[in-house]
C-alpha cells in the first residue's frame, strides 16, 4: 500500500470491518451500507463533526445492530470502535489512544 493509498475498510461511525473497502484508494466512497450502524459510506461521514454526531446517536441509542445476523457471538462494542481510523475519532486524541464513553459505563 502506498503512502497515498486512502483505502478504508472500517465504518467511520461504528468501526465494523468485513474486509471490503468502504472508501477506495483515492478516498472515494463506495456507498456501502453498514450492517451494524446502517450508515452508508459517503453519506454524512465526510467530516469529523458529522461522524461524531452519528456515532454518538448510534451509541446513545444502544449501539443496536441493523442486521444482527452479521454480529458475532463474541461481539464487543469497544473492540469494534477501536477499528475506526484515528482521523475519524475524537480530535486532539493522540494516535493509538482510543477514548470512548459508552452509555452506562461511568
Amino acid at each position: 500500500m502506498s503512502m497515498d493509498d486512502k483505502t478504508e475498510t472500517a465504518c467511520r461511525i461504528c468501526g465494523y470491518v468485513d474486509g471490503e473497502a468502504v472508501f477506495d484508494e483515492y478516498g472515494v466512497p463506495k456507498y456501502v451500507i453498514c450492517p451494524c450502524c446502517y450508515n452508508e459510506s459517503g453519506i454524512g461521514d465526510d467530516n469529523v463533526s458529522q461522524v461524531r454526531e452519528l456515532r454518538g446517536y448510534w451509541v446513545a441509542s444502544g449501539a443496536q445492530w441493523h442486521d444482527p445476523k452479521f454480529r458475532s457471538a463474541d461481539w464487543d462494542l469497544l473492540t469494534q470502535l477501536a477499528n475506526i481510523p484515528p482521523e475519524w475519532r475524537c480530535p486532539g486524541v493522540p494516535k493509538g489512544i482510543a477514548i470512548w464513553r459508552v452509555a452506562g459505563s461511568g
